[in-house]
C-alpha cells in the first residue's frame, strides 16, 4: 500500500483457519478466503490482511513457521495464494500478510541444524546460552505462554530462548546472516506483489547481548499488554528479552527493502514496557510506515482512557502514522469485552464508526462487522495452548477464532465438515445472510458507515484534536485542508445531553449510519450509543 493509500486505510483481517473452508475438512483455507473476498470488498474496507498460511506444524497455528516460502498443504498452495492475491488485486484490495520475523517453528530446517551441534553453520542463528554452575537457565527470562523461556538441548548441551512456545525458538538477529534470511525471505513475498507485510512481535528480534535479568515488577504495575494479570510474565519488566536498539537499524534495513517495491508498507505489532513510546519511536522516518499496539485491547472502554491514550501517540509521534484496533485474533472480541454479556444492538456498529475516525489507519477483525461476541468454548473443546496452560483463570484465545457464520446451513456455512472449533449457539442468529436481509443489522451499517466514510478526508487523512467532555462522551475534531469535522460518541447505553460551543454555525452531517445526536443551538442530545458528525465552520473566516 502506497503513501497515499496505507494512510487512513482500513483493514480487514482474516484468520484463514476461521473465515471460510473450501474443501470440507473443517479448516478454513486460502480458496475459502478467494470465495468470499467480493463480501469483503462489499464492506467498503481498503486492504486484507492475512494471518500466517504458511508450512508450520501449528503448535501456535501459524505463528510458528516451519517454511516462510511454502503454503501449509492445510490452506491449499502458493497456486491458490496468487490466484487470491490477483482476484483482490481486480476488486481494488490490497493484501497484507503476516510474517513472523522474531522466531521459527522448532521443525524448520534452520533450527534442525543450529541444535545438533555447537560447530553447524547455523550453530549461532538461534539464541543459545550456556546453564550456570548450578545447572539453571543463563537468566531470569520468561515465556508469554507460562513458564522459564528457557529450553535445555541435550545435543548441544545448552538452553535456547523461546520469548513464546518451547516449540518456538527465538532467531539470533545478532548474527548478520540472520537479518538478511529474513530479509530475503520478505523479498520473496514482495516479488509474488503483496501489498505490505504485519510484523508479528517486531520488537521481539533482539535480545540483550548480556542476558541480563529483568528485574521485578511490583503487584500494583503488573497490568501487562496481551496477557493475563495472573501470568508470571506480568511480574517482570522485560527491558532485556525485547525492544533492544539494535533492533532500529534492522527496522531500516526493511524500509529500504520496502522502498524498493513502491506502494508496499509494514505495520508493526508492538509489545513493549510502553508500547506507545515504541511504536512513536518504530515509525519515525525510515522505519516502519505504521505500527500499533494492544493499548486499545484492554478492558477500559471510558471515553477518558481512549482520550488519554491517542493523546499521548500523538504527542510523541513525528513523522509516524498510527494504526488503531479493538478486537483481534488474540483477544476477547470488543462487544463482550467492552459490552459484558448483553451488549446493546447498537455497540458493535458505535465502536467501528469510533476507532475508524481516530487519526489513523484501522485493522478489523473479522467478525466485527457482524457485532459477533465472545464465544464461550468449553475446556474439551479448547485448541490453544495458552488457554489449556492457563485454564480456567484465562481462557485463552479460541473464543475470538471460531468460525465465521455465514448462513443457515450446517456449521453456519463454515464448512461441510465439523469444524476445528465449534459454531457458538450466539453467532447462528448473526450470520451474514440473515444480517444482510436486515437493513437495520450491524452488518448493514457497517456497510454504510464504511463507503461514507471513503468520501470523507478528514476522517481519513485528518489531524485530530479532543474537546473536553464529560463521560461517557468522547469528543474530539478532525481537520484536513480546511475542513474541520466535530466527532462525538455518547459511549453509554443510556440518552445523553452535551454542550458545544463551536456547534455555532456547524452542520449535522447524515448519511453515517449510527444513532444521530439532535443538535439545538450548541446542546446536543445524543441517543444510547449514538453519534455526532458536524461540520464546523472554518476558524479563519
Amino acid at each position: 500500500m502506497g503513501e497515499q493509500t496505507w494512510q487512513g486505510a482500513t483493514i480487514y483481517q482474516i484468520y484463514p483457519r476461521s473465515f471460510f473452508d473450501s474443501n470440507g475438512d473443517g479448516i478454513g483455507d486460502l480458496p475459502g478466503v478467494e470465495a468470499r473476498l467480493e463480501y469483503i470488498a462489499g464492506l467498503g474496507v481498503d486492504a486484507i490482511w492475512i494471518s500466517p498460511f504458511f508450512k508450520s506444524p501449528m503448535a501456535d497455528f501459524g505463528y510458528d513457521i516451519a517454511d516462510y516460502r511454502a503454503v501449509d498443504p492445510m490452506f491449499g498452495s502458493l497456486d491458490d495464494f496468487d490466484r487470491l492475491l490477483a482476484r483482490a488485486h481486480a476488486l481494488g484490495l490490497k493484501v497484507m500478510i503476516d510474517q513472523v520475523l522474531s522466531h521459527t517453528a522448532s521443525e524448520h530446517a534452520w533450527f534442525q541444524e543450529s541444535r545438533s551441534s555447537r560447530s553447524n553453520d547455523k550453530a549461532d542463528w538461534y539464541v543459545w546460552a550456556d546453564a550456570r554452575e548450578d545447572g539453571c537457565p543463563p537468566n531470569n527470562w520468561l515465556s508469554i505462554f507460562g513458564g522459564v523461556a528457557w529450553q535445555w538441548e541435550p545435543r548441544r548441551g545448552q538452553y535456547y530462548l523461546h520469548n513464546f512456545l518451547v516449540s518456538q525458538p527465538d532467531l539470533n538477529f545478532h548474527h548478520p546472516e540472520v537479518r538478511q534470511a529474513a530479509l530475503d525471505n520478505v523479498e520473496f513475498w514482495l516479488q509474488r506483489g503483496v501489498d505490505g507485510f504485519r510484523l508479528d512481535a517486531i520488537n521481539f528480534c533482539f535480545h540483550d547481548r548480556l542476558l541480563r535479568d529483568n528485574p521485578a515488577k511490583p503487584p500494583h504495575a503488573r497490568t501487562g499488554r496481551g496477557f493475563s494479570a495472573d501470568n508470571p510474565y506480568a511480574f517482570q519488566y522485560h527491558w532485556y528479552n525485547n525492544t533492544q536498539p539494535e533492533n532500529l537499524p534492522f527496522l531500516e534495513s526493511l524500509r529500504a527493502l520496502l522502498d524498493r517495491y513502491p506502494g508496499s508498507a509494514a505495520l508493526g505489532e508492538i509489545s513493549s514496557e510502553d508500547s506507545l513510546a515504541t511504536m512513536a519511536e518504530y515509525t519515525r522516518a525510515g522505519r516502519l510506515h505504521m505500527g500499533y499496539s494492544f493499548e486499545l485491547l484492554t478492558r477500559d472502554c471510558s471515553a477518558r482512557y481512549i482520550r488519554e491514550t491517542v493523546e499521548r501517540l500523538e504527542s510523541i509521534v513525528q513523522e509516524g502514522w498510527p494504526c488503531w484496533a479493538i478486537s483481534n485474533h488474540d483477544v476477547e472480541r470488543v462487544v463482550s469485552r467492552w459490552g459484558g454479556d448483553h451488549p446493546h444492538s447498537k455497540l458493535a456498529t458505535q465502536l467501528s464508526a469510533m476507532v475508524c475516525s481516530l487519526r489513523g489507519s484501522v485493522c478489523i477483525y473479522q467478525g466485527e462487522e457482524l457485532g459477533l461476541p465472545e464465544a464461550d468454548i468449553p475446556f474439551a473443546s479448547l485448541r490453544d495452548p495458552y488457554g489449556i496452560a492457563f485454564w480456567p483463570n484465562f481462557k485463552g484465545r479460541d473464543g475470538c477464532r471460531t468460525p465465521m457464520p455465514w448462513d443457515d446451513s450446517a456449521n453456519a456455512g463454515f464448512s461441510q465438515a465439523k469444524p476445528w472449533l465449534p459454531v457458538p449457539a450466539s453467532h447462528l442468529k448473526m450470520t451474514v445472510s440473515k444480517q444482510d436481509m436486515d437493513a437495520a443489522s450491524p452488518l448493514n451499517a457497517f456497510r454504510r458507515f464504511m463507503h461514507w466514510r471513503r468520501g470523507n478526508q478528514a476522517l481519513r487523512l485528518g489531524t485530530i484534536s479532543f474537546v473536553d467532555a464529560a463521560e461517557p462522551i468522547l469528543a474530539f475534531v478532525r481537520e484536513y485542508a480546511g475542513t474541520r469535522l466535530l466527532v462525538a460518541f455518547n459511549l453509554s447505553a443510556a440518552p445523553v445531553d452535551a454542550s458545544f460551543p463551536d456547534l455555532a454555525g456547524a452542520t449535522a452531517l447524515a448519511g453515517h449510519g449510527l444513532p444521530s445526536a439532535k443538535v439545538n443551538g450548541q446542546a446536543v442530545s445524543m441517543p444510547a450509543h449514538g453519534a455526532l458528525y458536524a461540520r464546523l465552520e472554518n476558524k479563519s473566516r
